[in-house]
């Protein structure tokens, strides 16, 4: 399953950026995290245990499409429109969809904050040691 720079993903690639995406601590640190270039060559290594050569840049350009077609589709279906389809919709709404969601709440002086909210995001001890050397600087 090689591949070149300049090549589409495969099938099975995309199947695999997935299978790693969907991982708890993955989606975790995805979500937090501005800098994530450490993220991406983690994935990138991940990726390259299940045979898929791929380097970090490419794993973060297909992250970022994946998840923009995603939410495409997924605006077009609560707008009514489902005749939108994409081929991996089904498995990133189960990873999408458990992402925090920024709220504003009102703080006593009247000004508001962003705060997060969580759904079966809690880091496990295992997650934290696996990507505690990844984190990018700030």
């Amino acid at each position: 399953m090689e591949s070149g720079a300049g090549k589409h993903w495969t099938e099975e690639e995309v199947k695999a950026l997935l299978s790693v995406w969907s991982e708890k601590n993955i989606r975790k640190q995805l979500h937090g995290t501005l800098r994530n270039k450490g993220i991406f060559i983690y994935i990138a290594k991940r990726l390259q245990e299940l045979g898929v050569c791929r380097d970090w840049k490419q794993c973060r350009a297909k992250y970022k499409n994946l998840k923009y077609e995603y939410r495409t589709v997924k605006y077009a279906h609560n707008s009514g429109d489902v005749s939108k389809t994409m081929k991996f919709f089904h498995d990133l709404d189960a990873i999408l969809r458990y992402e925090p969601v920024t709220q504003l709440a009102a703080e006593e002086n009247g000004r508001c904050s962003a705060t997060e909210t969580q759904l079966n995001t809690s880091p496990t001890a295992e997650s934290t040691q696996v990507l505690a050397g990844v984190k990018a600087p700030a």
